[in-house]
């Protein structure tokens, strides 16, 4: 009987272990802090690229280059490894698009992580920048300004819940459902305003160069990650952390 429990045991603990986090993770380090997003599996193909990159090292040494406080900071162009401060960025990235990947139920609230794309007369397909992203600042609305923005701006109504967060955390909802959001930061939003609050120069960019290192957390890590998460109260449901 002690041989069978024994077995039982070890055949939960095995299972535990096999099994995978819920998403995959990535780490982005500066020398103003560090941040960890997770990727919503609700965008596939945004996901599996950005992981592509990571993976090939493609962003490490590029940096932020494109900086607006209460708004957002923006990264991905490989022309920015050490390009001199009088170089244009924002052009480069790999020869290739990623389709759009639009979902109602994400959205630009503080924190996400959203491509970067060409603006719609030259791309009215609204594909995605192969390797350019943006990590949301944005602002704390009020209704009436949401009201106003709906109005003269939008063409859809926001949701209630979508309204609150927008009214409490903060973000950019003129972006909604014009650009892909494709992730969220779950761990080290002070980076965002950390680098946002730097003083800019020509083009918004930083007069501090501000270098990246993209890193994809490992099977171990993100699953103690999400244990972290769920112990902190920040309970994973859908693609939200609440």
């Amino acid at each position: 009987m002690k041989k069978l429990l024994l077995i039982y045991f070890l055949c939960c603990f095995s299972f535990a272990y096999a099994a995978k986090p819920k998403y995959q993770y990535v780490k982005i380090s500066t020398s103003k802090g560090e941040c960890i997003v997770r990727l919503y599996n609700e965008t596939p193909l945004h996901r599996d690229n950005f992981l592509k990159l990571a993976k090939e090292g493609y962003y490490n040494g590029t940096i932020f280059h494109r900086v607006i406080k209460d708004f957002m900071i923006q990264g991905g162009d490989p022309e920015s490894k050490n390009a001199t401060p009088e170089t244009t960025l924002g052009n480069g990235g790999p020869k290739y698009t990623v389709a759009a990947e639009f979902n109602d139920s994400l959205f630009h609230k503080k924190g996400v992580l959203a491509a970067a794309r060409e603006g719609d007369s030259i791309n009215p397909e609204k594909a995605s920048s192969g390797s350019q992203f943006y990590l949301v600042q944005g602002k704390v609305f009020t209704n009436e300004q949401l009201d106003l923005l709906e109005e003269r701006r939008l063409k859809h109504k926001i949701p209630a819940h979508q309204r609150e967060v927008y009214k409490t955390i903060g973000g950019t909802p003129h972006l909604d459902r014009n650009y892909t959001v494709y992730g969220e930061i779950v761990k080290g939003l002070d980076m965002v305003d950390n680098i946002a609050n730097l003083e800019t120069g020509i083009a918004n960019r930083p007069k501090e160069d501000i270098k990246m290192t993209v890193t994809i957390l490992k099977k171990r890590a993100a699953k103690k990650l999400e244990k972290e998460l769920l112990k902190n109260g920040k309970y994973i449901h859908e693609n939200h952390i609440i």
